[in-house]
C-alpha cells in the first residue's frame, strides 16, 4: 500500500482517484469544491484541507486539472511541500509547452515527473480501463506504472517530458477530423436517399473504416451503441473536443506546422458549441451538419 495524494476530483479525477483507493492505497485528496471533497471522504479517502497538506510525506502524486496554468499553479505548491524521489503524475490534458515546465520545475526539485494524459473518458475513468499516454523518464514511468496500471488498462511511454500531452493532441487532432468526416459521410448519404444502416455496412467494411464509424458511430441506430443512442449526452463532450484541438492548433503554431483539416475542424466544433452544441457529445456535430445551409 502506498500513499498517494490526488489532487483534482473532478468527473474524471475522482473515479480514478476512488479506483486507487478501492486497490487498497492511502489515498490523500484535494479539490477547491465541497461536494467533491465529500464524495472524496464518502468513499474512504482523507479529505485535505490544501495541496500541500495533501502531498506531505505522500509516495505518488496524481494530479488532474483543468488546463496548463493551473497546473503550473498547483506545482509551484506542490514541488516544495513534497519529498525528494517522489513521482508526481499528471494526467490532465494541457498544452505541451506547460508540460514541459511542469517537468522542468519538479526535475530541479528532484521530483519524477510524468505528463500522463489520458483516453477513455469518465466511463474509462470509472473502469479503470483509461489509456494513459506518458512523458517522462523511465525511472518515473517504471515506478507509476502500478499505479496507472489501476486506473488504466493501456499504458503508453511515449519520450521525454511533454511527450505523453503531444501523443494526446495529435490523437484528438484526427479523432475530430475523423468525426467529422464520418457525419458527413451519412448526412450525405441520408440526401441521397442511401439507408444510414447500408452506409454503415459499406463504410464499415471498406476504405472509409474507422473508429468514428465501426465503434462510435454518429447515427442511432446503427453499429455499436454510442452516445447516439442516448440523445448524444457526452461519452466525449464537445466542448473538450474544443479545448483538445485549440491545443492542437496552439501546438501546430509554435512548431511551424501546417495542419489545415485541424485548423478547420476547430472552426466547425467552435460553430457546434454556438449553434447549441454545448454539452452535447461530440459525434452530435452531425445535428449541426445536417440543419445548415451549405454554403
Amino acid at each position: 500500500m502506498s500513499r498517494i495524494a490526488f489532487i483534482g476530483l473532478g468527473n474524471m479525477g475522482l473515479p480514478m482517484a476512488i479506483n486507487l483507493k478501492k486497490a487498497g492505497h492511502d489515498v490523500h485528496a484535494f479539490d477547491m469544491v465541497a461536494e467533491a471533497m465529500e464524495k472524496a471522504s464518502d468513499a474512504g479517502m482523507v479529505a485535505a484541507s490544501s495541496v500541500t497538506e495533501a502531498v506531505t510525506d505522500a509516495e505518488i502524486i496524481v494530479t488532474m486539472l483543468p488546463n496548463g496554468s493551473i497546473v503550473l499553479k498547483v506545482f509551484e505548491e506542490i514541488v516544495p511541500a513534497a519529498d525528494k524521489g517522489t513521482v508526481l503524475i499528471d494526467c490532465s490534458t494541457i498544452d505541451v509547452e506547460s508540460a514541459r515546465k511542469a517537468h522542468e520545475m519538479a526535475s530541479k526539485a528532484g521530483l519524477l515527473p510524468l505528463d500522463a494524459p489520458v483516453s477513455g473518458g469518465t466511463g474509462g475513468a470509472s473502469a479503470g480501463t483509461l489509456t494513459f499516454m506518458v512523458g517522462g523518464s523511465q525511472e518515473a514511468f517504471e515506478k507509476a506504472t502500478p499505479v496507472l496500471d489501476i486506473m488504466g488498462g493501456k499504458l503508453v511511454h511515449c519520450g521525454e517530458g511533454g511527450a505523453g500531452q503531444a501523443a494526446k493532441i495529435c490523437n484528438n487532432m484526427l479523432l475530430g477530423i475523423s468525426m467529422i468526416g464520418a457525419c458527413e459521410a451519412f448526412a450525405l448519404a441520408e440526401k441521397l436517399g442511401l439507408p444510414a444502416q447500408s452506409a454503415f455496412d459499406v463504410i464499415s467494411t471498406s476504405s472509409g473504416f474507422c473508429w468514428s464509424v465501426n465503434k462510435y458511430c454518429p447515427v442511432p441506430g446503427i453499429g455499436p451503441e454510442s452516445p447516439a443512442d442516448n440523445d448524444y449526452k457526452p461519452g466525449f463532450a464537445a466542448d473538450l473536443m474544443v479545448k483538445d484541438l485549440g491545443l492542437s492548433q496552439q501546438a501546430a503554431e509554435n512548431a511551424g506546422q501546417m495542419t489545415p483539416m485541424g485548423e478547420y475542424a476547430l472552426k466547425l466544433y467552435q460553430t457546434f458549441l454556438e449553434e447549441g452544441g454545448s454539452g452535447k457529445d461530440f459525434s452530435g456535430i452531425i445535428e449541426y451538419l445536417k440543419s445548415a445551409d451549405r454554403k
